[in-house]
């Protein structure tokens, strides 16, 4: 959920996020693609303005949330399926395990 609880981001076995109006039930956009393979763990940046995704391709994204458009280059460095996701406390950290 975002910090306001009107938003939630899944992410799935198609390789792709989505953001969701967590009132109507609806997704917000289009899907957020970029990942090769299937997408473990998501979360919202504490001021909902980004996402951050793990996925077994081995990469962490971070994401606009509003644009839907990915923020850089995937980050890479796993060597191994990434399973868990998370930003700081400030949102200007993200953490990552695999």
């Amino acid at each position: 959920f975002s910090l306001d609880g009107k938003r939630i981001v899944s992410g799935s076995s198609d390789k792709t996020v989505r953001i969701w109006d967590a009132e109507s039930n609806q997704p917000l956009g289009e899907p957020l693609q970029g990942h090769q393979s299937s997408v473990s763990s998501v979360a919202f940046s504490p001021d909902g303005k980004r996402i951050v995704s793990g996925s077994i391709d081995k990469t962490v994204r971070i994401w606009d949330a509003e644009s839907n458009q990915p923020l850089g280059e995937p980050l890479q460095g796993h060597q191994s399926y990434v399973w868990s996701v998370a930003f700081s406390p400030d949102g200007k950290r993200i953490v990552s395990g695999s």
